[in-house]
């Protein structure tokens, strides 16, 4: 073994020499590499996990904020909707009731609104 300026290396008469200790020497070296660099995977892991916790919490109370804001107008939308519902049936029912009372009448309104439909798009 030589002392280098970056640690111990092997010189090649010593390779030569004794290859199966080479190889040991090696191996325990990318061991050592793997083993450190498994270290400082899990030192980011457990840095990075407290921001990204923070980070999932803030995005959980935003969505939480949206829904609540949103739940009032939904339900304003669903009363205005069966209001809405509610105000065409009573139309459709009136229009039924007031033809069945005034068939000529209505005979008779039917042709004045077909006679102005066609002139206007006549005109056109």
């Amino acid at each position: 073994m030589q002392s280098t300026g970056y640690g111990t290396s092997t010189s090649t008469s010593e390779m030569t020499m004794n290859p199966g200790n080479t190889l040991s020497n090696t191996s325990s070296n990318a061991h050592a590499a793997v083993d450190s660099a498994a270290d400082v995977a899990d030192s980011a892991i457990r840095k990075a996990k407290p921001a990204i916790d923070k980070v999932a919490q803030m995005a959980h109370r935003a969505v939480d904020k949206a829904a609540a804001s949103a739940t009032p107008a939904a339900d304003w939308i669903g009363e205005k909707t069966d209001r809405l519902d509610a105000t065409q049936k009573k139309f459709v029912n009136d229009t039924c009731a007031y033809i069945s009372a005034n068939p000529l009448t209505a005979v008779g309104l039917a042709v004045l609104a077909g006679v102005v439909l066609s002139k206007m798009t006549r005109s056109s």
